[in-house]
């Protein structure tokens, strides 16, 4: 291979991960600010104690959204 190819690869999944990682703290910066907000009073972890099945779904749906995003960014 050419060196000058394996360079520009390495760049740019440099530049991929990098782009991940920004994704990645801004989106949970995201969360927890739109989660202090609009959810003052709710404590996840008890509700989560206590079986409440709407809180799980929303606890997942926050991991699903990360992933997708962590996702998009290894795909460059």
């Amino acid at each position: 291979m050419d060196p000058q190819f394996i360079e520009a690869s390495l760049i740019n999944l440099c530049l991929s991960l990098a782009y991940t990682v920004i994704a990645l703290f801004v989106a949970i910066g995201a969360i927890l600010f739109i989660d202090k907000q609009l959810m003052k009073g709710i404590d996840i972890q008890q509700e989560l104690a206590r079986g409440n099945m709407a809180v799980a779904v929303f606890a997942s749906t926050i991991l699903i959204f990360i992933a997708v995003i962590v996702g998009v960014g290894f795909r460059g």
